[in-house]
């Protein structure tokens, strides 16, 4: 296994269309094997998934997508940025390169779309790991929920126009957005972050750095499905599925807090010392377990 700070060579950029937007991924590899897609979450990127990518890429066909808005994806003209468009965007990687069926290990707003593109497509998806990809708990959407469509737009419109003239934070080194990972994680070693940073970031034409994302990446839509539907959709999901949440993180257990039910197959890895990024945080502990679960009933 390559070690956790030192991953080893890079996978292969290639480029997909969806929706008319250029669409970037990295391949690593090994295609006659079984395909996995490795999803990260928001702002974040593909090569945040490198330590992970260079053990499966072993035994699997790995590809790590960067969502749109993300990474070295195109932004939205419109600054949208909607689940059924990422959902679209898996689907169409997912259909455009004959990936089905696909096991999925997927991130926070990854683990998200992949939890309801698995409901919608449940014969596509061989297993599923989820690591915080749930959202909030049940009781944490309280004050939202009971507000009208209309005072949602309004509060969408007024975060929108501030969005509109904001600009890209600029830090005068890496050193100096290698700090702001850190701070984002404090469980990241100085290689982990300095890493995620190298490739999260592009360089500005007066030498600074900012990071990839657009920033209405932040910007929830005003309206989504409701906990209602979404809940049928993980009901849908027939394959195995693991759902992964830290115990230092904001998340909470699944089982605990009456989402598991929702459920036919699913079972809950709890990992100690870690937070919202596990992948990261306890990457052997991670690793040995997703490789258990995928272990287990393998075409391999």
């Amino acid at each position: 296994m390559a070690h956790p700070e030192r991953p080893g060579a890079g996978p292969v950029s290639r480029i997909y269309f969806s929706q008319r937007l250029r669409l970037h991924y990295v391949d690593w590899g090994n295609q006659d094997a079984p395909p996995l897609i490795l999803l990260h979450g928001g702002r974040d990127h593909c090569r945040n998934w490198d330590w992970v990518a260079a053990d499966l890429a072993k035994d699997y066909h790995v590809i790590a997508p960067d969502l749109r808005g993300h990474g070295d994806s195109a932004w939205s003209a419109s600054g949208q940025y909607t689940m059924a468009n990422y959902i679209y965007d898996l689907a169409h990687l997912i259909h455009q390169q004959a990936l089905a069926p696909v096991t999925i290990i997927a991130h926070s707003l990854g683990g998200n779309i992949a939890l309801r593109y698995t409901g919608i497509y449940p014969d596509k998806v061989r297993r599923l790991v989820a690591i915080e990809g749930l959202g909030p708990g049940p009781k944490s959407g309280a004050a939202s929920d009971s507000k009208t469509v209309a005072e949602r737009m309004r509060d969408w419109i007024d975060a929108q126009r501030a969005l509109s003239g904001r600009q890209p934070r600029r830090y005068a080194s890496i050193d100096a957005a290698c700090t702001r990972m850190q701070e984002a994680n404090p469980h990241l070693t100085q290689p982990q972050a300095r890493h995620l940073t190298r490739h999260g970031v592009n360089q500005n034409e007066d030498g600074t750095y900012s990071w990839k994302f657009d920033p209405y990446v932040r910007l929830w839509p005003p309206y989504d499905m409701t906990r209602e539907a979404i809940a049928d959709l993980w009901g849908a999901i027939t394959c195995p599925t693991l759902l992964v949440y830290g115990t230092e993180s904001w998340a909470t257990n699944p089982a605990e807090d009456g989402r598991l039910a929702y459920f036919h197959s699913a079972r809950v890895l709890a990992v100690p010392k870690a937070g919202h990024w596990v992948h990261h945080d306890q990457l052997s502990f991670f690793l040995r377990q997703v490789r258990a679960f995928l272990a287990v009933d393998s075409p391999q």
